[in-house]
């Protein structure tokens, strides 16, 4: 069973035991979450969520993205401007998904 829910901003398609990334959640590591903005499960679609459907997950990490470096460059002027950026993130691990 598939499930495609939205936390973020984006949406996500998920499968039990599947482990994702996602914008940061505040919440500590072991600790559970539900989705109820869940907007298809297995064929049925909600308008604009399916009632009674939750994701269940886990937060197994919290860290930070690979660093990327933005560099604004202007020829001639002897300018050169550097910046890095490492986005946060919580890893989570899918438990269940249900429809009651």
């Amino acid at each position: 069973m598939f499930a495609i829910f939205q936390t973020g901003g984006k949406q996500y398609k998920v499968q039990q035991g599947e482990k994702i990334y996602v914008e940061k959640l505040d919440l500590e590591v072991g600790s559970k979450i539900s989705f109820d903005q869940v907007i298809m499960v297995e064929g049925s679609v909600g308008t604009p969520f399916v009632k009674n459907a939750v994701v269940n997950a886990t937060v197994i990490k919290q860290g930070k993205q690979k660093k990327i470096n933005i560099i604004k460059f202007k020829s001639k002027k002897h300018h050169l401007k550097r910046q890095g950026h490492r986005q946060p993130y919580t890893q989570l691990v899918i438990d269940s998904i249900s429809v009651k």
